[in-house]
C-alpha cells in the first residue's frame, strides 16, 4: 500500500492511552502495532493504515486522551521497512557495518528510522521504542559502510533538527561476539 500512514500518541496516563487507543480503532479502519505502558510510566498507541484513515484515527484518539498527551506522530508515505523492524520481523543480512540512532522519544525514533531506510539501501533489522530505556529509543540498522554512513546521517539530522538526538554511531566490521548479542 504505497499511501501506508503510522499514527503515534503518547501519553502520560495508562488510562489516557487506553482511552485514546480505543478512540483511534473505533473511529477508522487501522492496524493497532502497539498499544501498551512504556517508560517512565508513559502509555504509547501506534497504528497503521492508509493515510486517511490512520489520520482520522490519530485525531479521534488525540481528542480522547486530552491534556494526556505529551507526544504525537502523523507519518504519511512511511517505507514498508519500518514496519518489519518494529515488529523484529527484519532479519540481520551480515551487513558490513552496524548503524545505530538512539533518540530521546519514541515517535523521533520512527521518523529518523524512515528518512534512514528512504537515503539508502540498509537493512533495519530493529526499530526498540521506549521499552526499558527510560523513554529513549534507538533503531538498528546494516549494510555497506557507505550506505550506513548515509542513512545514519539522513535519519540522524531528523531528530537533531528539534533536538531529540541523543547519540549516533557507525560500526564497520562489528565484532562476531558483538553481532551475536546486539543482532
Amino acid at each position: 500500500m504505497p499511501d501506508k500512514a503510522i499514527g503515534f500518541i503518547e501519553t502520560d496516563s495508562v488510562a489516557a492511552g487506553i482511552e485514546a487507543a480505543d478512540a483511534a480503532v473505533k473511529r477508522a479502519e487501522i492496524e493497532l502495532l502497539e498499544a501498551r505502558p512504556m517508560c517512565p510510566g508513559k502509555h504509547m498507541v501506534l497504528f497503521a493504515g492508509d493515510t486517511s484513515q490512520a489520520s482520522s484515527a490519530l485525531r479521534a484518539g488525540l481528542a480522547a486522551a486530552g491534556a494526556a498527551v505529551v507526544d504525537q506522530l502523523f507519518l504519511p508515505n512511511v517505507h514498508p521497512a519500518v514496519f518489519s523492524a518494529l515488529d523484529l520481523s527484519s532479519e540481520p543480512q551480515g551487513g558490513a557495518a552496524l548503524g545505530v540512532i538512539e533518540t530521546v522519544t519514541a515517535a523521533a525514533c520512527i521518523v529518523a528510522s524512515d528518512a534512514a531506510v528512504k537515503a539508502a539501501g540498509v537493512n533495519l533489522v530493529e526499530i526498540r521504542l521506549a521499552n526499558g530505556l527510560g523513554g529513549k529509543s534507538f533503531v538498528l540498522m546494516e549494510g555497506s559502510v557507505d550506505d550506513v554512513e548515509a542513512s545514519v546521517a539522513a535519519g540522524s539530522a531528523k531528530c537533531a533538527e528539534d533536538g531529540l538526538l541523543v547519540r549516533r554511531t557507525v560500526i564497520p566490521a562489528l565484532a562476531p561476539q558483538v553481532r551475536s548479542k546486539v543482532l
